[in-house]
């Protein structure tokens, strides 16, 4: 089989490793910090103060840490043993059960920090798996559990910009519309594969002030006054090479696929949980967890 010539500029690797290794060493550090034993107190003070009803025992400093750790596989019930090993070794604090660890956990705020300036952002979806027990299973006892559909909007730097999450019949442009709307500020340029060529798409794009990279199909009209079509004639002329190259359309891929494959790396690619609400904040914590480790300095 010949082998398919790549085309458009080589690619030069720029990464400082030095810098690279160690902050993949703090991203472990992270993982273990437990500075909440510290400021336990103050900050329970503060959680305090004018609350109606019972008062919190627990900080949200160590749902934070407990919600890193459940990422990489732990269940709810491990976490109680951690907890439980920390006290005994470094406390003594009273230790969390399982169950308020997992209903605090669920209840994490997961929002997305704002980023400095405009950015080049790119939107897709991807598919996270509501069982790990293979796919052999579905394929030989005819198994459909279906799958839980995120559709992701990052910057050209790797960060991540805002989530949507739900199942397999998410509407990928309507989400994807959603969170333009949500984080129009933070947006200059978005960039999405041909799924996305649609006139409702571009009119958003137009409305919000933010330049559209969005793949032109080859069969598409470039009839007509609106922007869907004034982007069709500028793709057509020019071609996809032309086109790609012209709007540095290969940004796509850090600010959509790499995040989807560090994520799935790094925190798997499958949830634990089985209600269809507790999956979709699931698979968003994947996400958020993956972000925090991006902003450990």
């Amino acid at each position: 089989m010949a082998k398919k010539e790549r085309w458009g500029s080589k690619h030069e690797d720029k990464r400082n490793w030095k810098d690279y290794n160690r902050h993949l060493v703090k991203r472990g550090e992270f993982y273990l910090a437990l500075n909440f034993i510290d400021r336990w107190l103050d900050e329970i003070r503060n959680m305090n103060k004018r609350k109606v009803g019972q008062p919190f025992t627990y900080p949200k400093s160590m749902i934070f840490f407990l919600a890193m750790i459940k990422q990489k596989g732990f269940d709810y019930r491990s976490l109680e043993g951690v907890m439980a090993a920390l006290s005994n070794r470094v406390g003594p604090f009273p230790v969390i059960s399982f169950s308020q660890i997992r209903r605090r956990i669920l209840e994490l705020e997961t929002s997305f920090k704002k980023k400095d300036g405009k950015r080049v952002a790119g939107c897709d979806g991807t598919g996270i798996k509501v069982t790990n027990r293979g796919e052999w299973i579905r394929q030989k006892w005819d198994v459909r559990r279906g799958w839980i559909k995120v559709t992701l909007l990052g910057d050209e730097k790797g960060d991540i910009l805002d989530v949507e999450v739900g199942n397999e019949e998410q509407d990928e442009r309507e989400a994807a519309r959603t969170m333009l709307e949500r984080n129009a500020d933070d947006i200059a340029v978005v960039m999405m594969d041909g799924l996305h060529d649609c006139g409702d798409t571009f009119d958003k794009c137009d409305e919000l002030g933010i330049k559209p990279a969005i793949k032109i199909r080859t069969n598409a009209s470039p009839k007509g006054y609106g922007p869907r079509a004034r982007e069709a004639r500028e793709y057509l002329k020019k071609g996809y090479k032309q086109w790609s190259i012209d709007k540095d359309y290969g940004m796509r891929w850090p600010a959509t696929e790499g995040i989807f494959s560090a994520v799935k790396r790094v925190f798997g690619e499958s949830v634990q949980s089985h209600k269809p609400e507790n999956m979709y904040r699931e698979a968003r914590l994947k996400f958020w967890a993956y972000q925090q480790l991006r902003d450990v300095n």
